[in-house]
């Protein structure tokens, strides 16, 4: 199975980036699945309904999010009426929405896909993101209800990122991070199977600040005192994700590569989809 994920989307420029390439990337590699994390596409904060079903019509299977989902307050609304649209699943019980879901891919397979936050340096403190991991793996092993499991997971700290991918490796196919809107250099199958990188990085204008125009961030590291809002950088963007091929067969990782396309940080297209 070809699956593809993209990183945070960041405001107009970095949607827009994902909509122009997508559906040709979707086509060209004929990718059986894509997960796409939508947190920050609404002007850098949370995302709208009318973002997401453009993000689905773009070609994404899935759109993931974080700490920003409910920034825009309509998606305390729509979050019920989609599955597609994930909020992370340690979320209190009652919290509107859909932690996981299970979904068919183009080629059949069925994909669970997972969207979980971590807890160190971020707010809100949700509840154990391991145990509840373990619970969504349990309820929907990979290789019984499950052709492929695939975990988004939003955090700060990388060592909790690889902590939390050294606890499900070998039970699911892909732990991919999110939130930090910079690509690490750490792709890699683990010893169990599975499909890792600490994160994806973002899609939007890399001349910035995460992604945010860079004067007002850059004012308050100098002088500590806000003077204004962040405002979503507007220039060229580049939109950066992971490939992986998952074996049909175990549902675990066979390949992987990071997917990096735009005028800023130095493109690569996986080679084994050429």
């Amino acid at each position: 199975m070809r699956f593809l994920f993209l990183g945070d989307m960041v405001g107009r420029t970095g949607r827009n980036a994902v909509y122009d390439r997508l559906p040709g990337l979707v086509s060209d590699f004929r990718l059986d699945f894509v997960v796409v994390n939508g947190e920050n596409a609404a002007g850098g904060f949370g995302i709208t309904e009318e973002i997401f079903e453009e993000t689905r019509r773009a070609g994404a299977d899935v759109v993931t999010t974080g700490n920003h989902v409910f920034d825009q307050r309509e998606a305390l609304d729509f979050a019920r009426r989609h599955d597609r649209f994930l909020r992370p699943a340690n979320f209190p019980d009652g919290t509107p929405g859909y932690g996981s879901g299970l979904f068919e891919a183009r080629n059949g397979a069925r994909v669970l896909v997972a969207n979980v936050m971590g807890r160190v340096f971020m707010s809100p403190d949700l509840d154990d993101p391991f145990r509840r991991a373990g619970d969504i793996v349990a309820s929907c092993p990979l290789g019984a209800q499950a052709d492929a499991i695939v975990f988004d997971f939003h955090a700060e700290a990388t060592s909790e990122k690889q902590c939390f991918a050294h606890f499900l490796d070998g039970r699911v196919s892909v732990v991919v991070g999110t939130h930090t809107h910079v690509p690490t250099a750490d792709h890699q199958i683990l010893s169990g199977g599975t499909a890792y990188q600490s994160d994806a990085g973002m899609c939007g204008d890399y001349d910035s600040s995460l992604g945010m125009e860079k004067e007002e961030p850059l004012n308050r590291f100098l002088t500590k005192v806000p003077s204004g809002r962040f405002e979503v950088a507007q220039g060229p963007a580049t939109i950066c994700g992971l490939a992986v091929e998952i074996s049909d067969r175990t549902g675990l990782a066979e390949k992987l590569a990071p997917l990096r396309l735009g005028p800023r940080l130095a493109e690569a297209v996986p080679s084994f989809w050429n």
